[in-house]
């Protein structure tokens, strides 16, 4: 009878240790546990070593207190009737102080934010052309993280960042904005190349301008300087030859100058074969000529 009263209280014992060495349980960083009491919540847990009691109190489960991402897609229309598609990148976190309304309020935390998310860009992108979304994703950002933290405050949970991290519209309709870009950057290009051309022609010009100019003043100089000649050779053919008269010094002047111009004709490398006759009289048929072409140019002048 001893020996079976010392069994029981041995296996009564033993059963007691693991009941009470059981009962202690450890509890990560950045999570909580639920205790509870007959299915009935109890308490959080805090990171640790904790005890609850035997056979009453039970480890219902574990909530972590990170930061968690959400990754949501949502689909729209522009004011401007173009579908895009936004994703969205929700940064959420469980309030310590409400872990009881965060672990037993939603049953889908996930799709319950996605629900919320969606009603909020609903409300918002429908009222916007595409250009205006591509410019105001931080304030779609914006408004969706003042709609969620009023709205999931009361489910524990804390809203601590949005990303709207890319707007895509349909393909079709991006390969048409990136055709009118294109056409718009070919049409700066263009309007730089018409300008660059007008610049050159304007230069060009105005170069050709002053060098008709320059060359008009040359020619002006080098008849000046041929007439100051002429008249001081006219005057000293006279003084040296008192019987010849101004129109026979002029006709030397310019049987001499012809000739001249023979001999200028000759040295030129491009010259093969010149064929004129000198004989006296085709000498003197040359000054006349040339004084008839001076006499009706100078009429033609006036």
């Amino acid at each position: 009878m001893d020996i079976v009263l010392s069994t029981f209280g041995a296996v009564i014992l033993f059963f007691g240790l693991v009941a009470v060495l059981s009962s202690f349980y450890t509890v990560k960083t950045a999570e909580a546990a639920i205790i509870t009491r007959f299915g009935q919540f109890q308490r959080s847990a805090p990171p640790g070593l904790g005890w609850k009691m035997p056979f009453i109190d039970r480890l219902e489960g574990r909530i972590s207190l990170r930061v968690n991402q959400i990754a949501l897609t949502m689909e729209t229309k522009t004011h401007d009737n173009v579908f895009v598609t936004i994703p969205i990148s929700v940064q959420t976190r469980v309030r310590p102080e409400k872990i009881y309304e965060a672990y037993y309020s939603l049953s889908d935390p996930v799709a319950q934010i996605q629900s919320y998310v969606e009603q909020v860009v609903l409300g918002h992108v429908p009222g916007m052309t595409l250009d205006e979304v591509f410019a105001s994703q931080s304030s779609i950002a914006a408004a969706v993280k003042q709609e969620l933290d009023v709205d999931m405050a009361a489910f524990g949970f804390e809203i601590v960042n949005v990303l709207v991290t890319d707007i895509v519209p349909d393909a079709k309709v991006k390969a048409a904005m990136n055709d009118i870009n294109a056409a718009q950057r070919e049409q700066v290009a263009a309007n730089a190349r018409g300008e660059a051309e007008k610049i050159l022609v304007v230069k060009k010009a105005e170069a050709e301008a002053e060098s008709k100019a320059l060359q008009g003043q040359g020619i002006a100089n080098q008849r000046r300087a041929i007439i100051e000649g002429l008249s001081g050779s006219i005057e000293g053919f006279q003084k040296a030859l008192g019987e010849a008269t101004a129109q026979d010094v002029m006709q030397l002047v310019l049987v001499t100058q012809y000739f001249d111009t023979l001999k200028s004709i000759g040295e030129n490398d491009k010259t093969n074969t010149l064929f004129l006759s000198h004989t006296p009289g085709s000498v003197q048929s040359i000054s006349e000529q040339i004084m008839q072409s001076m006499i009706g140019a100078q009429a033609a002048e006036r």
